[in-house]
């Protein structure tokens, strides 16, 4: 999560496993799986933008939209 938005964003798509998108407010948001850990990005299609990458907190209240599609490990 230490490198730069573009290498980030090119380090997901090349060695990272898209798991299901959801759609939450104004975003499209990609849950990803890399090297056993979790990440949203953020896409923006008015914008046609990438406004956030971070790691998956699995205390969200959109964490009932990944769960209703795909079932996740549980985390203690």
């Amino acid at each position: 999560m230490q490198l730069p938005r573009d290498e980030k964003i090119k380090c997901l798509y090349l060695e990272g496993e898209f798991i299901v998108s959801i759609r939450y407010y104004k975003h499209k948001v990609n849950l990803y799986l890399l090297s056993n850990s979790f990440v949203e990005v953020f896409y923006n299609p008015k914008t046609d933008r990438i406004d956030q990458i971070i790691p998956l907190d699995f205390k969200v209240k959109r964490m009932k939209f990944y769960t209703d599609q795909i079932s996740l490990p549980r985390v203690s």
